[in-house]
């Protein structure tokens, strides 16, 4: 047997030990909590999430939230490079709607995303992102460790990464 699927263990994503070959797990997942802001005009956050090596490296974005229903003079897609980092890092090259990433944005809540399985072994920075229309930005950044968990302190809650 030879492994096939990916534990996050210590800072790292590792294979283990033995496998079956027909199995492979996504080796863990992102929670994420967009928070409801007691605020006088509240829009839904677009929200980005990806994963960058810590060496240096192509980012991958995991998701993207945006208003899939916005068309005519003002697509929902004019407003995404309000995600700031997300954009520069490679979002502007991307073709929206994208697959099995891109989807409409989220009412408060908490929400899961699964880390992809053929991700490589290494030492990653997931990143999440979100901008609010008349609301704020926020990016937080946390190392793709086992039961690591952050909190945003405006428009995002607690974001944390879990390992199967």
């Amino acid at each position: 047997m030879r492994p096939t699927a990916f534990l996050l263990l210590g800072g790292a994503i590792t294979a283990p030990a033995l496998s079956s070959p027909a199995v492979a797990a996504p080796p863990g997942a992102v929670t994420i909590t967009v928070p409801r802001l007691d605020v006088a005009e509240y829009h839904r956050p677009y929200v980005a999430v990806w994963l960058e090596p810590v060496g240096g490296g192509a980012p991958r974005t995991l998701a993207v939230w945006y208003d899939l229903k916005k068309r005519g003079n003002d697509p929902g897609t004019k407003w995404l490079a309000d995600l700031r980092a997300w954009w520069r890092k490679g979002g502007r090259s991307m073709t929206m709607p994208a697959d099995g990433v891109s989807g409409a944005t989220r009412t408060p809540g908490q929400y899961t995303i699964p880390l992809p399985a053929d991700v490589k072994p290494g030492q990653y920075v997931l990143n999440v992102e979100a901008a609010r229309e008349t609301g704020g930005r926020e990016l937080v950044s946390v190392p793709l460790t086992a039961g690591a968990r952050t909190t945003g302190k405006t428009e995002l809650g607690a974001v944390a990464i879990s390992a199967r």
